[in-house]
């Protein structure tokens, strides 16, 4: 099994400083978080989502004090959790647009070759829990989405470690979250497009938006 290479796709520190100059929210909607291309996230399927991620928090620890750490370190979560629900629902309309689709062997064979690099199936979603905030029951829909920027970058031609590639990818993206026309609810924050093109709140933790899995050129591979 060869090792992967991870490409970062922008720095958050970077954009969060950026001011936005789009952004949408109202009332129009009531009990929803988000609605995005016409559909509504639910307030209550947003919480169902960080109730997720605080069961397996409870599940892995040992005690309570081990639990309130894990708490500590995802603070904000239930804001992350939109923008994650929400930033996914636009790399799959980039993904579409661009003719890119994911199919379940292709899930499968990431998830097998991950699950060799982390040492098990359990230590591989204690790994995605800890560093992403994703529950376990959701590992496989997190990889598909990891699989779609990675095939979008592709189908772009572009190289998502050179600044020029990072832009051509969220240009994509932008263009996505325009047509997708969303609406947050203020009491999540703010939806918008900044001055360089990237899209959303960078505060949510993503695999997909952090970075960009690749797999090295036969010439870069290192046998594990």
């Amino acid at each position: 099994m060869h090792r992967r290479r991870t490409a970062l796709v922008l720095s958050t520190a970077a954009v969060a400083a950026l001011p936005v100059l789009t952004a949408c929210g109202s009332e129009a909607h009531p009990g929803a978080a988000a609605v995005v291309g016409g559909q509504r996230i639910t307030v209550s399927q947003l919480e169902s989502r960080v109730s997720e991620v605080r069961r397996a928090q409870q599940d892995v620890t040992a005690d309570g004090a081990q639990y309130e750490q894990a708490v500590a370190k995802s603070g904000g979560l239930t804001r992350n959790t939109l923008h994650t629900m929400v930033l996914d629902r636009v790399l799959h309309r980039a993904a579409t647009d661009a003719g890119v689709s994911v199919s379940r062997r292709e899930m499968q064979q990431m998830r097998a070759g991950l699950e060799q690099q982390a040492g098990g199936a359990k230590q591989l979603e204690a790994a995605w829990l800890q560093q992403y905030n994703v529950a376990p029951k959701r590992l496989t829909e997190s990889l598909r989405t990891e699989i779609e920027a990675q095939k979008l970058s592709t189908s772009l031609g572009v190289d998502t470690q050179t600044p020029a590639g990072q832009a051509a990818f969220w240009k994509a993206l932008s263009r996505a979250s325009r047509e997708l026309n969303i609406d947050l609810n203020p009491r999540y924050g703010s939806w918008g497009v900044t001055k360089t093109g990237t899209v959303g709140r960078v505060d949510a933790k993503t695999p997909w938006l952090t970075q960009v899995t690749q797999e090295q050129p036969a010439d870069q591979q290192q046998t594990a």
